[in-house]
């Protein structure tokens, strides 16, 4: 069918290349060292609370500002394997930078602490892998998806000893961080040079393709394996419940991440003239920034409720403002428009020409309604970013874990309800969809797994789930009045 608005090449090459550069380029010696004076080095420090991963982050800073970059680095990396990655996707200003003393009257300008992570893991001068791995116990671990969680826990466990089969359903390890993040967030293809770092600890073995429920099973890894870890991700992207979503034009936004951040040559590209994402997470905003930057002429977002309840941060909206991203917030979509074409075939699909739009309100029970007033969007593509949900048919024959409001359900030290099987990452119930937190989960079920090999007490159990999740809580850090579960959105950090 014909598609006008519709065409690969809408830009030069150096105005792909400037649109995709790193949007944090990184720090210099003399900057890094003048940030790093900044900090107060507090003793009780907040920002070490609001860290996921509880990073020491005054004595790393210190290090960097007394020149120590390579003990800056381990400090990070002991406590965060994926520091890198997490410096460059971490919401700081919603974490450890807003904790930060710095950032209270009259100053209010924290110290910049991700962009010091960064610096000092990225100038760390050793060509070794930083850690050493124990001797091998002869014990084996299937890590089931090679995401953050995955990553994290396979390379504890290995450095404990213990050989690790990591697997994943894709041609290449890293999950979000090589399928799902912004291309200008990680550039220079960040994600596979840091899965190579994590694998070089040794004794993780790399298995592609790798489906859990259809190519493995459960049953089968709980046989041949002595534990399992499910650091599965979310799966299934949520739909908006309207009539014709399966129509061409129409298509979720983490699959269009996906291919934009696999794809070598932007300019091939097919890319809409006016687009509409319909979404209020940083994923939502991540497709309209880089839909903008792939040069369509209009990019609107848009949202059933308001500003302050959108899941994508402050950071982020303002981002997206500043890309020419525009921003409908009280407005929920209710139609999807087409157009009849005389070359169109018995067997092609209609494709999208607009979307209809029903303004909003909450009621005196404080429920969303429809206010009956509509208004119509020209649009030749529309991207879905409501969030996403747990497949549970990837259990399907096997006996599976208990699950509780559509997510997994673990216990102290992450273990499920099977038991010999650990859980983390997005695919748990209450986890808050954050990169940094999902690392946080590999790396604890790893300390709980070999404590299960050896048979002795998880030690300090209390500090297990329960404070995960509420840890980015703490001094308002996230937002209490995110939306409801329907429209969660990955968090890149």
């Amino acid at each position: 069918m014909d598609k006008p608005g519709i065409h690969s090449g809408r830009l030069t090459s150096e105005e792909y290349r400037k649109n995709f550069s790193d949007i944090k380029p990184a720090y210099g010696t003399h900057e890094a060292t003048i940030e790093a004076s900044r900090c107060l080095f507090c003793e009780a420090a907040p920002c070490i609370t609001a860290c996921p991963t509880d990073i020491n982050i005054p004595s790393f800073i210190n290090r960097i500002a007394t020149d120590n970059i390579e003990g800056a680095a381990h400090t990070i990396l002991e406590s965060n394997i994926l520091g890198g990655s997490c410096a460059r996707i971490c919401p700081t200003e919603i974490l450890c930078e807003q904790a930060c003393v710095r950032n209270k009257e009259p100053e209010c300008v924290p110290v910049n602490i991700g962009r010091l992570q960064r610096f000092a893991v990225d100038n760390r001068e050793g060509t070794s892998h930083p850690f050493s791995r124990n001797d091998t116990t002869g014990k084996s671990v299937a890590v089931v998806g090679a995401g953050p969680a995955g990553l994290a826990c396979a390379h504890a466990l290995a450095r404990k000893g213990h050989d690790v089969d990591l697997f994943d359903a894709r041609e290449k390890h890293g999950g979000l961080n090589e399928y799902g993040i912004a291309a200008y967030k990680l550039v220079e293809d960040y994600a596979q040079k840091e899965v190579k770092f994590v694998l070089e600890i040794g004794g993780i073995t790399q298995k592609f393709g790798s489906k859990l429920g259809t190519d493995i099973q459960l049953d089968d890894l709980r046989n041949q394996y002595d534990a399992v870890f499910l650091g599965l991700g979310l799966g299934d992207s949520n739909k908006l419940g309207i009539e014709n979503e399966s129509m061409d034009g129409v298509s979720d936004a983490i699959s269009a991440i996906a291919e934009l951040r696999q794809t070598s040559d932007l300019g091939s590209l097919n890319i809409g003239q006016k687009v509409v994402v319909i979404g209020a997470g940083n994923t939502a905003i991540d497709i309209a920034c880089q839909m903008k930057r792939l040069g369509a002429e209009e990019v609107t977002l848009v949202y059933r409720r308001g500003n302050e309840q959108m899941s994508a941060t402050e950071h982020e909206q303002k981002f997206a403002l500043e890309n020419g991203v525009r921003i409908l917030t009280w407005m929920k979509p209710v139609a999807l428009e087409t157009r009849s074409s005389n070359n169109q075939s018995k067997d092609q699909k209609s494709h999208v020409t607009g979307i209809t739009l029903e303004r909003t309100h909450l009621d005196d029970n404080n429920r969303l309604k429809g206010l009956g007033e509509y208004k119509t969007l020209e649009a030749d593509t529309v991207f879905k970013a409501i969030g996403q949900s747990f497949l549970e048919g990837c259990f399907s024959g096997s006996q599976p874990p208990t699950l509780i409001k559509g997510r997994i359900q673990t216990e102290s030290g992450f273990k499920t309800t099977l038991n010999n099987v650990w859980a983390g990452g997005d695919c748990i119930e209450g986890d808050e969809d954050l990169a940094v937190q999902a690392v946080e989960h590999g790396k604890q079920a790893a300390q709980s797994i070999d404590c299960f090999f050896q048979s002795t007490p998880l030690q300090n159990a209390s500090l297990q789930n329960a404070s995960l999740q509420s840890r980015s809580l703490k001094s308002g850090s996230l937002k209490s009045h995110a939306p409801e579960k329907k429209e969660r959105d990955t968090h890149h950090g």
